[in-house]
């Protein structure tokens, strides 16, 4: 096999060009990007810590002044969480001897206290912030309602609230019982709705639901009262209310009627 002399002509020697795609739209040889440029340029990472030392100088009053805000709202957050556990341990205390007397019917001192425990209404006012507190406006409403007090009941089981299964519930009946008493029966009956829907049961669903149909008869709203009976005998045939729904849905029928 001969050899290919070295001449200017050989591709050796020839000067190396850059191949150009085809396509003209197609794109080049890529450029070499440094994954961290400024790692790659140490001048350009020295120019940047001085700008940035040069930063801090010139707003060192203002960057304390943020840290001082940040460290203040830290201690100050703690402080509220530590303040507010010992309100809450407070208002247990008061509130169990007034729940005492809430249970044994004596309405005047759960609501009043007795002259050394205060009652359910100054730990739901001077406690509201706390679990106790809040579970005094469910107590005070209760016994406002048993008491007459309509308005007053309305005033407290307005301000509850609680994810529980019973006493949201609950609080949305007893607020239904407080409006029907004031004759306001719309109001009522939309909310005993209200108690039915709120993580409905077997067990307490259907008697908020009978509420509902009386309270929507009284408004004349017969049409409703005949879906909440429904509901009661579809949803809950077995449920003990739902004999006196059979019942009452035939009266309600005839009002509307049918």
């Amino acid at each position: 096999m001969s050899k290919i002399p070295y001449t200017r002509n050989s591709p050796l020697n020839r000067p190396q060009q850059t191949q150009v795609p085809a396509d003209p739209n197609q794109p080049g040889p890529e450029t070499f990007v440094p994954e961290h440029p400024l790692l790659e340029d140490p001048d350009a990472l020295a120019a940047r810590l001085a700008n940035s030392e040069d930063f801090v100088r010139r707003n060192k009053n203002l960057l304390l002044g943020l840290l001082t805000v940040v460290v203040l709202a830290v201690v100050g957050g703690f402080g509220w969480y530590i303040w507010k556990g010992k309100q809450d341990e407070k208002a247990q205390a008061e509130l169990f001897q007034a729940v005492n007397y809430w249970e044994a019917d004596s309405l005047n001192k759960a609501l009043k206290g007795d002259g050394q425990y205060r009652g359910l209404e100054a730990v739901a006012n001077d406690y509201s912030g706390t679990k106790a507190g809040n579970l005094a406006n469910f107590y005070a409403g209760a016994a406002s309602l048993k008491a007459g007090k309509y308005q007053e009941a309305i005033n407290y089981l307005e301000d509850f609230s609680s994810d529980d299964l019973l006493l949201q519930a609950r609080a949305y009946a007893l607020l239904g019982d407080a409006n029907l008493e004031l004759n306001k029966t719309k109001e009522a009956a939309d909310l005993y709705a209200k108690a039915a829907d709120y993580k409905s049961n077997e067990y307490f669903t259907p008697g908020y639901l009978l509420k509902e149909a009386t309270a929507r008869e009284l408004a004349k709203d017969y049409e409703g009262a005949l879906k909440a009976y429904d509901r009661i005998l579809t949803d809950y045939p077995t449920a003990a209310e739902a004999t006196e729904a059979k019942q009452l849905k035939g009266r309600a029928e005839g009002l509307a009627g049918k």
